[in-house]
């Protein structure tokens, strides 16, 4: 058998940050806990006879009892807690995840145009940017989500407007050293148009960048959302979301800590899972790693 034969086969670079990631114990339990958090969320409402607005007047304020069909028993209106606090992290998921994902595309796309165009576009572009983040963040959203009218649709719409400036200038420059690169020379060479380029080479060579800073979007996002909410700008009643059970929890916590406890919990392991899961992406991309 040849020496040839028996060289060992390369691996992509994919292949290896994904590899090291698998080898990080602590994200790979995080992913875990998250996957089985989020089916709950999901899924979980679906297992019972009621959904989190119905009042059951029979059992106001029942307590934690595993025999009852009302496990962690119910609030103020007769309502299932656990239910409620499924409902409310399949909101503040939703929001968390999608407005990360429409946020990024904006701030990815952005930068790349900017950083790739250069000159006078560039500049404007990024005073745009720098106009922008002068606001200060949580009074911008606040004012974007009043100025929508209030809802879910107003407060994903005002997280994603705030939400993309730091991946778009993070992209531009990577952008602003991808544009000098030969291989981009090449293209240009080949008839490729500027769109091109950027969606066939200056996007795609960033995206190592951008699948970590966004796993450390999506945090910022749930809480954000969750922080508007508590402050009671958010996600509103009767509609749960973590932030407005949470406030709501705040004001029982001297008479009943159960309804602060179980969707402040979720929260809190949520949070953590995302930030164990963002430094292992973040290890398993660090090119000084590999």
């Amino acid at each position: 058998m040849s020496d040839a034969s028996l060289a060992p086969i390369p691996r992509s670079t994919l292949s290896l940050q994904l590899r090291r990631f698998r080898q990080n114990w602590l994200a790979m339990l995080s992913v875990v806990i998250l996957l089985a958090i989020m089916a709950a969320c999901f899924l979980g409402p679906y297992l019972f006879p009621f959904d989190g607005e119905e009042a059951n007047f029979d059992a106001i304020n029942q307590g934690v009892d595993f025999t009852s069909i009302h496990l962690f028993g119910t609030d103020d209106y007769g309502r299932d807690l656990l239910v409620r606090t499924l409902e409310g992290g399949r909101v503040s998921l939703n929001i968390g995840f999608l407005g990360a994902l429409v946020a990024g595309i904006i701030g990815v796309l952005y930068g790349a145009v900017s950083g790739f165009v250069g000159g006078r576009i560039d500049r404007v572009m990024m005073r745009l940017v720098e106009v922008l983040y002068g606001f200060p963040y949580v009074i911008l959203v606040i004012l974007l989500s009043l100025l929508f009218g209030g809802g879910n649709v107003a407060l994903f719409a005002a997280l994603v407007f705030t939400l993309w400036l730091t991946p778009a200038v993070i992209v531009r420059g990577q952008a602003q050293s991808l544009a000098r690169r030969e291989f981009v020379e090449a293209a240009r060479a080949c008839g490729m148009t500027s769109r091109q380029i950027i969606l066939t080479h200056i996007v795609p060579n960033t995206m190592s960048t951008v699948i970590v800073y966004s796993s450390l979007l999506v945090p910022e996002v749930i809480l954000s959302e969750s922080f508007l909410s508590f402050l009671g700008i958010g996600i509103k009643e009767p509609q749960a979301s973590w932030g407005n059970l949470i406030q709501g929890g705040t004001a029982a916590m001297s008479t009943d800590i159960r309804l602060l406890l179980l969707p402040a919990g979720l929260l809190a392991t949520v949070l953590f899972c995302l930030n164990f899961i963002a430094d292992g992406l973040r290890d398993a991309f660090d090119p000084n790693e590999r």
